[in-house]
């Protein structure tokens, strides 16, 4: 069977992305609007399930695909070891540079980060890596992510470790009620707890910082799901206090798919066993480069990556994480003036951000998907049955917000 001939991308002719617009410009709606210009999102159409997948955007696209590109056709000319061409390979370099940058976005040092493929991976270096035996407890909760719950449930069947979950309150608008749900459940026997810092399903930012404080005096390993967070909302892992820290960058950082990080601290990093085993599996200078030996991956994806980074720096954290939660409130103001609507996240907004998962009565939440899509081609999730998660960011418009507030108010 014949192969069909396509035309490649050029990189010289078609659009090039650049960061250039974005700089020196008034933050506003105007400002806002250019920001969108910059995703090759298709027009007509709205996205808001970014706590599923985040789109990249074209400059982060172009620096990936070039790269790829560029090694497909210089693959004779360039020498890897020699440096003179671009990296071709992953899973054997340190990534200094990446690794600094993530560092400063969560107030750490680059040798206690380590370049993941996703959140799932971070949890399970951890948990895999960790001295415990038969008869110790590891703590959840009942609102995981299967990527949050997994590594520990194996290992209860793998080391006859006793798995717990702490039932959590829905809606969560109580601190302290969060707080004594979990030390509900803790016993001297409890050597780890692992917990969402953002509750994928339903939004909620969990008091970490006083449930790592609490546990660190009691000897207790902390681990946070940061799935959701990293891009989201301000994480600095000093202040909050944990041992372990992972997330996913392909979701509100925008970052490729594969792009993962994991945080271990560096007075705990040594006793963390290495998971995965390469060239520098005992390396105990730079224990983030230890952590992630993977082999050999995409480097592509990496450039992608590191281009994302450099996206969400000129675009500045304050205003990137203050945007999300300006549009994360404007759904929730709305969505609190109509009756048929209960909501099951936060509206405690110390206790919520860019995702908001809702009911409305007589529709199941597949319903509500199907609604949205057919009347405005609006694309949120139907989380179970009952349920909608609306994820709101950068790219989004309170135009785009008040189209759903529209829909939900019909269906009254």
């Amino acid at each position: 069977m014949a192969l069909l001939s396509a035309p490649l991308l050029s990189f010289e002719t078609d659009k090039k992305w650049s960061l250039d617009p974005l700089k020196n410009t008034k933050i506003d709606e105007a400002y806002w609007k250019t920001v969108r210009k910059q995703f090759p999102l298709k027009e007509g159409a709205t996205y808001f399930n970014n706590g599923t997948m985040g789109p990249t955007s074209g400059y982060a696209l172009d620096r990936m695909i070039h790269h790829m590109m560029h090694y497909n056709i210089e693959a004779a000319t360039i020498d890897y070891k020699n440096g003179t061409g671009p990296e071709l390979l992953t899973g054997y370099f340190p990534y200094k540079e990446l690794r600094t940058k993530l560092a400063n976005i969560i107030n750490s040092d680059y040798k206690e980060i380590s370049l993941t493929q996703n959140a799932t991976f971070g949890m399970n270096y951890v948990g895999m890596g960790l001295d415990l035996k038969s008869g110790d407890e590891l703590l959840n909760t009942d609102q995981e992510h299967g990527g949050g719950f997994g590594a520990w449930q194996l290992l209860a069947k793998r080391k006859g470790c006793v798995y717990k979950q702490a039932t959590l309150p829905t809606p969560a608008n109580d601190p302290e009620a969060v707080f004594d749900a979990i030390f509900k459940q803790v016993t001297i026997k409890t050597k780890v707890i692992a917990i969402p810092h953002i509750v994928s399903g339903l939004g909620t930012v969990m008091p970490v910082k006083a449930i790592c404080a609490e546990a660190q005096k009691r000897g207790i390993f902390t681990v946070l799901d940061g799935a959701q967070c990293v891009g989201h909302i301000p994480v600095d892992v000093k202040d909050i206090g944990c041992d372990a820290y992972y997330s996913s960058l392909h979701k509100w950082l925008l970052a490729p798919a594969g792009s993962g990080l994991l945080y271990v601290n560096k007075n705990v990093a040594p006793s963390i066993w290495s998971t995965i085993a390469s060239y520098n599996w005992d390396n105990q200078e730079d224990h983030g480069f230890r952590l992630m030996q993977n082999g050999t991956g995409n480097a592509g994806l990496m450039e992608g990556y590191n281009a994302a980074v450099d996206f969400f720096n000129t675009i500045g954290a304050e205003n990137w994480l203050g945007r999300i939660k300006e549009l994360g409130m404007y759904l929730r103001e709305g969505l609190k003036k109509m009756p048929h609507v209960t909501i099951y996240s936060s509206t405690n907004e110390d206790m919520a951000a860019g995702i908001t998962s809702y009911g409305v009565a007589g529709y199941s939440g597949p319903d509500l998907q199907r609604i949205m899509w057919e009347r405005e081609k609006l694309q949120p999730r139907s989380v179970g049955s009952k349920m909608i998660r609306h994820s709101v960011h950068i790219y989004n418009s309170k135009e785009e917000i008040d189209k759903a507030l529209d829909i939900v108010q019909s269906l009254a």
